[in-house]
């Protein structure tokens, strides 16, 4: 198989080994949806995502040169199968790490950006090259360059389609760690076991205000921060959390 999922402890596994530098397909937004939907039993701490020496080229452009024959609403049917998985991952209870060999590109660099952790090779590059071939971005891209970079930088990305390095990445806090070639997933496990020792219900609650806060006004995030606050003052978590920092030693939250 191409693409499957493999459960490591608390960890989800999405390997996406395409022929074609692990381009987009139906069968991975299948199984990052469904990855996202198996985080809500609780056995799922975190999902990583990794490919094989590139990670995500993008989309084929064979397939997507067959697509002009199409009805433009048929077009659109099939974009939305990007759009759901953007959604499914923001709407995601735990954090998604996406170990990045290679590079990523297209929709490939929508994904990596939808992910809350980036570990990326040194030498990985990132494109958006959709200029090149007469398209506009999707899967969100625009929303996450324009959160992430300044916008000088995402018009470089997008209208020159030039490449930006994984460090130059880095350096704007977009990538959180480099590696040496090779050892993306190794560090994406290392993240995990530390996610994995935190407050499940804690991160669960901080990922979903970060997420949403780029499109709340201010009174709407504090009236959902004071929601959040109140219920996890009365919560186990708290509770364990609050009495490890009295007792001077760590937490030990509970599974």
């Amino acid at each position: 198989m191409n693409v499957r999922l493999e459960q490591v402890g608390s960890c989800l596994i999405l390997h996406n080994r395409s022929e074609k530098r692990g381009a987009i397909s139906v069968e991975l937004y299948q199984a990052i949806q469904e990855a996202c939907a198996r985080a809500d039993d609780g056995s799922v701490r975190s999902i990583i995502l990794t490919g094989g020496a590139f990670f995500c080229a993008g989309g084929d452009l064979d397939l997507l040169a067959k697509r002009a024959e199409l009805p433009v609403d048929e077009r659109r049917a099939l974009i939305e199968r990007l759009h759901d998985t953007i959604r499914a991952m923001m709407a995601c209870p735990v954090p998604i790490i996406a170990a990045v060999e290679g590079g990523a590109a297209g929709a490939g660099l929508s994904i990596t950006l939808a992910c809350d952790f980036v570990v990326a090779a040194e030498q990985a590059q990132f494109t958006a090259a959709y200029v090149k071939a007469g398209l506009t971005p999707d899967g969100g891209l625009t929303h996450f360059l324009s959160q992430a970079l300044p916008r000088q930088l995402a018009m470089e990305l997008c209208l020159l389609a030039r490449p930006i390095s994984a460090e130059r990445l880095a350096n704007f806090g977009v990538v959180t760690t480099l590696v040496p070639k090779g050892q993306a997933f190794d560090q994406a496990q290392i993240l995990t076991a530390e996610l994995a020792q935190g407050p499940a219900q804690a991160q669960s609650r901080i990922r979903n205000l970060l997420n949403a806060a780029p499109n709340r006004t201010l009174s709407q995030q504090l009236d959902s921060e004071a929601d959040f606050m109140a219920e996890a003052q009365g919560g186990a978590e708290a509770a364990c959390g609050i009495r490890a920092f009295f007792e001077k030693r760590q937490p030990e939250f509970p599974t």
